[in-house]
């Protein structure tokens, strides 16, 4: 039997598959606090996000080979589940037997989608199990909003799967919108803003240090050490990073700058509008609201992040703050807010969806999710014509 899908509507949809006849997964509807209808450009009646849960034949238990047979052959018959991702932009898993980090890396891996590797990120992510690893460890009063993830250097991953271990009962959502409306809503509302970006592009200036600096984030070593060993001279040091740095494949766009022996400078000019692989939609691929609404919540953490990482147009000069408030506007109307069940994975289309963290209550261990990344077999396409648009998978080393 081959996989059947109904299209009466997002609650009547059910995937099955042959290899696994035992089990489907159905949709489901959310409140509306968790779950919304998508408007343009996406087509009608698609929910953000399709809410999907295992059913099986007589309610009998539900096992995790099975649910990872059941993802692998959905996906060997026609990409399934990367295409429902493609058009919803996250898909939600609820009731999976998932109860560690390993379980939660078999499921993301039965996807079979290329583990992505994080290079140059400020974030410190030590491994739990293959591919996993904490999602972002900041204190629980710093709110992360939307964005896309790694926005601000060359190599992203498509696909990002977050895994809740442990919900708190008070906040701790996890924030989910489109890119692809965002930018149809900026374009509508603010079109000069658009006409700039295509025109100029962002300037991502990235500093690392060897020591930490903000709790959560990296060391140099981290984001570009992997080569690094005890006892190499300054030289040798840096030529490693500097090697780690070319595989962004970006030449004349990357620019960087050691300014002092602890001390790098990075500088990128990147697309903040790219292309969604198939459709050709024009994404809104940038953490530009989130920079604005940190910048906005006064305490040491979040000055700390913004000095780490800044963010202007192409040209050197500043983005208008007007703009960056219209963004998060659009996005605080077009976003919804997961309230996390212990289990749930959420599993995010990069490119045309955004995620994010509210701030919770209680204790920090009160709330554990885990992320697991993965390259897609295309990077997003270019907007505009100029060589810095297109954006390229870094290359292997």
């Amino acid at each position: 039997m081959a996989a059947s899908i109904d299209r009466a509507g997002a609650s009547a949809l059910k995937l099955d598959s042959a290899s696994s006849p035992s089990l489907a997964f159905t949709a489901f509807d959310l409140p509306s606090t968790n779950q919304r209808v998508l408007g343009q450009p996406h087509p009608n009646g698609t929910v953000i996000p399709l809410a999907l849960r295992p059913s099986t034949h007589g309610d009998a238990e539900v096992d995790l080979d099975t649910v990872v047979d059941t993802i692998k052959s959905l996906q060997a018959q026609g990409d399934i589940l990367t295409k429902k991702l493609a058009l919803h932009g996250t898909l939600l898993f609820r009731g999976l037997p998932i109860h560690n980090a390993e379980d939660f890396s078999k499921f993301a891996h039965a996807f079979g989608y290329k583990p992505h590797e994080i290079i140059g990120i400020v974030v410190n992510r030590p491994l739990l199990a293959p591919n996993v690893a904490p999602a972002n460890e900041a204190p629980k009063e710093v709110l992360i909003y939307n964005h896309n993830e790694s926005p601000q250097v060359p190599h992203a991953p498509e696909y990002i799967f977050f895994y809740s271990h442990k919900a708190p009962e008070i906040g701790g959502e996890t924030p989910i919108s489109s890119s692809l409306e965002l930018f149809y809503r900026a374009k509508e509302e603010i079109p000069e803003f658009i006409s700039d970006l295509t025109e100029k592009g962002i300037r991502s200036k990235v500093v690392y240090k060897t020591d930490k600096q903000y709790e959560g984030g990296s060391t140099l070593k981290q984001a570009f050490g992997k080569e690094v060993q005890e006892g190499d001279d300054e030289a040798t040091r840096r030529a490693k990073v500097e090697a780690q740095i070319a595989r962004y494949g970006r030449g004349k766009h990357t620019t960087w700058e050691w300014t002092d022996e602890n001390t790098l400078v990075l500088t990128h000019r990147l697309p903040a509008i790219r292309k969604q692989p198939e459709t050709d939609l024009p994404t809104l691929f940038t953490g530009l609201a989130a920079y604005y609404k940190s910048n906005q919540i006064n305490n040491s953490v979040t000055n700390a992040r913004q000095k780490t990482t800044q963010q202007l147009y192409g040209d050197g000069t500043p983005i208008p703050e007007k703009y960056l408030a219209h963004l998060a506007k659009i996005t605080d109307e077009i976003r919804v807010l997961h309230k996390w069940q212990r289990g749930d994975v959420l599993v995010y289309d990069n490119i045309i969806a955004q995620h994010g963290r509210q701030p919770w209550g209680g204790e920090q261990s009160d709330r554990v999710v885990m992320a697991s990344l993965f390259d897609g077999a295309k990077v997003p396409g270019a907007y505009s014509d100029s060589d810095w648009a297109q954006v390229v998978q870094a290359l292997d080393g």
